[in-house]
């Protein structure tokens, strides 16, 4: 068969090695007190390979990571992909339920877990989930094998790029969706190659990379990987998010960017150090996966300058659909704080009505996206692959709108979904298991703005005959959810009220419910 090597792009894989390969000595990776130079790097990436291989996990073998921030959470990242693996993240925050639906939805083989943190719940997804042959542990496990010591047992040898092809799958990401059940966005080697050609291209990087990693290392850092290994910089890794931490890191490896949730740019900002520490090294500060208060960002740039990078996208075409550069913080244009910036040269957008149509100029209509960026498709789910690539384009659900100078606003969902700190919660899910409480009648779970969270999960409830609110249902309701779906599903309020607002065809009607606490709010969402 002919696949047209002739013109296949590098892909991740090649673009790790070649990485890898640039430098020897100089530091990649500083973690506590522990440095590892791009050789240590290298070499500890060649060994988990092997160690990979020796397990039967080549190309296409399905590997789940599940891991607080440790220098071997890094070099797995590389091995999986020089391995051929496709990878499914999973949070550290989620529960039992949702991660054993994750590893048999995605058809999981082998779980790489860390051991000092995981243990026992790498044992009991084992217990739940036929389908998973091997449990790797960094370190020493009661459950499974110490994937560590394993990788120690292989010599080095030079780095080699798998036999895949640009659409061939690398990852398969879970988001929920408003049926309720997750969806496995397919990512390819295409889409993840052509996001990296885009931040090269568009990021405003330092010249001289000192990246600070605040979020976990197994979601966000592999989408900074390429881009700091190919300027020759390196990854300082906080084990941990607070303030002082924050500041001391910058201070004392005089740091140069970072990426950050909004949620964690505010605990910053209310930190007393926020205006005593000095962050004269910080060059750019990359933000998104939700919206930041316009309000705030003033704040971040008046106390510490134009260092803010916005970027924008979700799963299924990620991080670099718009983009609003540094320059673009402007304080003299307040209005523009609410935007995400400018849609990217490299992928078509299009805002269109229900119809499929483009929408006037300055209208609101959904934003719509195609190009290599895209998707392959939600893992067994053809329907709903369909309708999200109806008419040719991936329908993101979000609503936008365009201003005179071509910035992109987001208005609204079509979606239901939540952004609570970075983090995405389903409304349908939550709705679920709050509907098995004997109390409640009906229930519909929203979002409302939060000046900390971008938007908070708010419950609203008619109580079924013979029971009365009180602040012990209240926590009984919370709890249950945090129990079923964790900490950041469970509602921070619950609101009793005589009747939900319903639709003409009886469905909740969520736009209505939701108007009532956005009401006078500066964007949309978030």
């Amino acid at each position: 068969m002919n696949d047209d090597r002739l013109h296949h792009p590098p892909l991740m894989p090649h673009l790790l090695v070649e990485g890898l390969n640039r430098y020897d000595d100089e530091p990649c990776l500083f973690l506590g007190d522990k440095v590892a130079s791009y050789r240590e790097v290298r070499e500890s990436t060649s060994q988990m390979v092997q160690a990979l291989q020796a397990r039967g996990l080549g190309k296409g073998g399905r590997v789940a990571v599940i891991s607080a921030n440790r220098p071997e959470v890094l070099s797995n990242i590389a091995a999986m992909q020089l391995a051929g693996c496709i990878g499914t993240p999973l949070h550290p925050l989620g529960s039992l339920d949702d991660h054993a639906y994750v590893l048999e939805a995605a058809g999981i083989d082998a779980l790489v877990y860390d051991a000092s943190v995981f243990d026992e719940h790498a044992a009991k997804l084992k217990a739940r989930v036929p389908g998973l042959k091997h449990l790797l542990g960094f370190g020493p496990t009661k459950s499974g094998e110490d994937y560590l010591a394993l990788a120690a047992t292989f010599e080095p040898q030079p780095l080699v790029a798998p036999d895949v092809l640009p659409d061939d799958v690398s990852s398969i990401n879970f988001t929920g969706g408003t049926t309720g059940r997750p969806k496995g966005v397919m990512s390819t080697h295409r889409v993840t190659a052509y996001m990296t050609q885009i931040q090269m291209a568009e990021w405003e990087f330092p010249a001289q990379v000192r990246m600070l990693m605040a979020t976990p290392l197994s979601h966000a850092a592999a989408a900074f990987f390429i881009p700091v290994l190919q300027k020759g910089g390196a990854f300082y890794v906080m084990q941990g998010f607070s303030p002082d931490e924050f500041f001391n890191m910058v201070e004392k490896h005089r740091i140069t960017c970072t990426m950050l949730v909004p949620v964690m740019l505010y605990y910053l900002l209310d930190s007393p150090r926020a205006a005593t520490a000095d962050m004269s090294s910080m060059e750019t500060i990359f933000y998104g996966a939700s919206a930041m208060n316009p309000a705030r960002l003033r704040q971040g740039i008046e106390l510490w300058g134009q260092v803010f990078y916005q970027f924008f996208g979700q799963s299924e075409a990620p991080m670099v659909v718009a983009n609003m550069r540094r320059a673009d913080h402007d304080l003299g244009k307040p209005q523009r704080l609410a935007s995400c910036g400018r849609p990217t040269p490299w992928v078509h957008l299009a805002l269109l009505d229900p119809e499929g149509k483009p929408v006037p100029a300055g209208e609101p209509g959904e934003i719509c996206v195609r190009g290599p960026l895209v998707m392959k498709g939600y893992k067994d789910m053809p329907e709903q692959t369909a309708e999200a690539f109806a008419g040719d384009w991936l329908h993101t659900g979000d609503v936008g709108k365009l201003d005179a100078e071509g910035f992109l606003y987001i208005v609204d969902r079509t979606k239901d979904m939540i952004v609570t700190g970075g983090f995405n919660v389903f409304p349908r899910e939550v709705e679920d298991v709050l509907a098995g409480h004997e109390a409640v009648g009906q229930v519909a779970v929203v979002g409302v703005p939060d000046e900390q969270w971008g938007e908070a999960v708010r419950a609203v409830i008619v109580l079924r005959p013979g029971f009365e609110p009180g602040p012990d249902l209240v926590q009984a309701l919370q709890a249950l959810v945090k129990q079923a779906k964790g900490s950041v599903q469970a509602p921070k309020s619950i609101d009793f009220v005589d009747a939900i607002p319903l639709t003409p065809v009886g469905k909740p009607d969520k736009k209505t419910l939701r108007a009532r606490y956005w009401q006078g709010s500066e964007r949309g969402v978030g």
